[in-house]
């Protein structure tokens, strides 16, 4: 269990964990919009160092937001061996018997690559920081806007708080199945491919299992203490926004407007 990063709330003492959840989640989603601005390698370096500087703030090691970013080396990789395939445009790096790699087949990897590692990092780094109460009260303030038109607020807010909370614990559960499968010889690495599919398979059915029991069980011990979504609730903690929250919001809101003007020099 220590070895998982992506949702997994770290309560440590710092700046980062002292903001509004508000703050936090309107502050990813204005650095969301500005990783998808193409501001070129400028604008990347400029987020890379903001993303830096919140780890700093935060208080995380670098070795744990590494650890958010392994469980997507495999898809970079599969990503990586499509666009070769695919892209055929730019100057021809090399050849391999009558399979050319052209340039730009790697710099659209190495741009998505670079964004998806910035999206990791800035997620770990909210979820490591923010409470699951935290964020499911800060979720349900900010779509409470949109209760006129019949949203239901509460109930997206509970169910994304739910989604990031399962998720060390479904990885948890799936190493834990690998090994129970690798004690009765069954090996995912070697063999053909119907073995390799049969093995992954032998993988997915328990952990589906696992996980309906876990959310049957959650859903008992939720209506066994009284939970009503749609009945009116009261809160023991309010948020309230302060002198830090805004100017977090300002830092976040500057950071989007030079990669939008980069992008128009670029």
């Amino acid at each position: 269990m220590n070895n998982i990063a992506l949702g997994r709330y770290l309560p440590l003492n710092s700046c980062i964990h002292r903001l509004d959840p508000r703050t936090k989640i309107i502050a990813l989603i204005l650095m969301m919009v500005a990783i998808f601005i193409p501001a070129g390698w400028l604008g990347y370096l400029l987020i890379g160092i903001a993303v830096l500087f919140l780890t700093m703030l935060a208080k995380l090691k670098f070795s744990f937001l590494w650890r958010s970013m392994k469980p997507m080396l495999f898809m970079l990789f599969f990503l990586l061996i499509i666009n070769v395939i695919v892209i055929h445009e730019g100057t021809v790096l090399f050849t391999i018997g009558s399979f050319s790699v052209y340039s730009e087949a790697l710099f659209q990897t190495l741009y998505i690559v670079v964004r998806l590692m910035l999206m990791i990092m800035l997620t770990t780094v909210l979820t490591a920081t923010t409470k699951p109460l935290d964020l499911t009260l800060g979720i349900e303030d900010l779509l409470s806007p949109f209760k006129v038109i019949h949203v239901p607020a509460h109930e997206i807010a509970m169910m994304i708080s739910i989604a990031l909370r399962f998720i060390p614990t479904l990885i948890e559960e799936t190493q834990r199945i690998m090994k129970a499968q690798a004690s009765r010889g069954v090996d995912m690495e070697e063999g053909s491919f119907k073995e390799k599919l049969m093995a992954i398979l032998s993988l997915i059915v328990p952990l589906f299992v696992s996980a309906f029991q876990h959310a049957d069980d959650l859903a008992n011990a939720m209506e066994a203490r009284g939970y009503v979504p749609d009945r009116p609730r009261t809160r023991y903690k309010q948020l309230k926004m302060r002198k830090r929250d805004y100017l977090t919001l300002s830092a976040a809101l500057l950071i989007l407007v030079l990669l939008i003007g980069l992008a128009w020099l670029w």
